[in-house]
């Protein structure tokens, strides 16, 4: 019997790092290489390159509306399978925007892109994890994120050397040969395992079960979902317009050493949670990262021009962002169980996606409208209104006992 529980409560080591090497690939190629290349993209088309972040915005408006359905796929035929298929998907949809002969059918390929996208990053991460081994699923989710935090340290360099030496035609098919050649495989190979049970440690793995009552649950899920719907639009908001806001606040030299610091500070958190905070809960996981972005949000206009108020940003601002990978894993398991936790994933990942694609225009529209300061005082609000629906949560949690 100990055996037994020894081994069911052991880590799925092979899967998390295959995981982590498509996840890194993953976000590498589908979205933290656009940025570099959409100049020579809008180039190529004679179209300006607002209206290449434009179709961005569009492709993932519509990958955001498919994101429901996606997570009835994770729970119908396996995670497994869906990222294998996503995998293939997104390899064809990479050619096919390098071979687009215009601006209109690279559109659609980056929309194909964007839905493929869903299929193959953290949700249907999340799930197969879920669907491996429930018992050890927020732990192995931790150490995924810890792995996958390394995307835009690894892709930006290589992104912007492959930048200096190939056509953005050639490096989409670069990075369309890594999707096929690297992630369809480990995808394969993780959906046969866990369909023979040569991942999961025991065929019947018991469920995790739901922490909130049934009569509650529909209201914590409207709150859960809010809540990390108004961080995403905190991020998006801000990360899509890091430089024209920074430049706004008189701090456009600190630009470099935002980069800099913030993704070795999104690495940090997800390495002090991984070591200290094991029995931490996921609830209270999700409002400390609702916290720590606010807070570093409103840093900004309350110290600029100051470089120390700037770094003091990409640090918290970083942590946040690293801690709320984990959180949009670990919560819905934590409240909601496992089962059915890929359609979960899939509503929550719809929220999420589609205020993310509209909350760069809107910001942007704040900005010129009642000026930079003012819009970060409002995304500030917004995030703290996101901590306040987790804190609510927790309050349903606690007096259904």
């Amino acid at each position: 019997m100990q055996r037994a529980s020894a081994l069911s409560d052991r880590l799925p080591i092979a899967p998390i790092v295959a995981l982590g090497a498509t996840q890194i690939i993953g976000y590498g190629t589908l979205y933290y290489s656009f940025s570099i290349l959409a100049g020579d993209v809008a180039a190529h088309f004679s179209w300006p390159v607002e209206w290449i972040f434009g179709a961005l915005s569009a492709a993932l408006l519509i990958g955001g509306l498919t994101a429901p359905w996606l997570g009835v796929m994770f729970d119908r035929i396996g995670a497994g399978p869906v990222m294998t298929i996503g995998s293939a998907i997104a390899a064809t949809a990479l050619a096919a925007c390098a071979l687009s002969p215009n601006a209109i059918i690279y559109t659609v390929s980056l929309t194909v892109l964007q839905i493929a996208a869903n299929l193959v990053q953290y949700g249907a991460a999340f799930a197969l994890l879920v669907q491996l081994k429930p018992q050890v699923a927020a732990r192995s989710i931790t150490y995924l994120t810890l792995i996958a935090g390394f995307a835009s340290t690894i892709f930006w360099p290589i992104t912007a050397w492959l930048h200096a030496h190939l056509s953005w035609q050639s490096i989409y098919l670069v990075f369309a040969a890594m999707n096929l050649i690297i992630c369809l495989p480990l995808h394969a190979w993780l959906a046969q395992g866990a369909r023979k049970g040569r991942v999961a440690s025991h065929a019947a793995t018991p469920e995790v079960e739901p922490s909130l009552p049934e009569g509650r649950r529909r209201l914590g899920f409207i709150l859960m979902v809010a809540g990390f719907s108004l961080i995403a639009v905190c991020c998006s908001a801000v990360l899509v317009h890091m430089v024209p806001l920074l430049t706004g606040l008189g701090l456009g030299s600190s630009a470099a050493l935002v980069g800099a610091l913030f993704g070795p500070a999104q690495v940090a958190s997800r390495v002090i949670n991984m070591v200290a905070g094991k029995n931490f809960p996921a609830l209270g996981l999700a409002m400390l990262s609702a916290l720590l972005i606010a807070v570093g949000i409103l840093v900004l206009p309350l110290t600029a021009p100051s470089a120390i108020g700037a770094m003091a940003f990409a640090i918290l601002f970083g942590m946040g962002n690293g801690l709320l990978s984990i959180a949009t894993g670990n919560l819905p398991l934590q409240l909601f169980g496992s089962r059915g936790y890929g359609k979960l994933q899939g509503k929550m990942m719809s929220a999420r996606l589609v205020l993310s694609a509209v909350a760069p225009f809107v910001f942007a529209v704040s900005m010129t409208g009642i000026g930079v300061a003012p819009s970060l005082v409002v995304i500030t609000v917004l995030g703290a209104i996101a901590a306040v629906s987790f804190l609510v949560i927790g309050r349903l949690a606690r007096t259904a006992k």
